[in-house]
């Protein structure tokens, strides 16, 4: 008697990495919580589009961020 084959599985999807949870005082429904390393990658300046206007954020090398218009 021939083996049955298995159903086929569908791959579930890639799982994605989730943002590191707000802290307990900090914490709510809305709020995400990302780190500035993952925000940042490499780069040293990124920029924010909010509502059409351009906002640069930057890491400086004392560690701080600065967030200009």
């Amino acid at each position: 008697m021939p083996a049955l084959a298995a159903p086929a599985v569908p791959e579930a999807p890639a799982a994605q990495p989730e943002p590191a949870p707000a802290s307990p005082a900090s914490a709510s429904a809305s709020t995400l919580c990302v780190s500035s390393a993952r925000l940042f990658g490499h780069a040293t300046e990124i920029h924010i589009d909010h509502h059409g206007a351009i906002y640069r954020l930057k890491h400086t090398s004392s560690g701080k961020l600065i967030l200009t218009k």
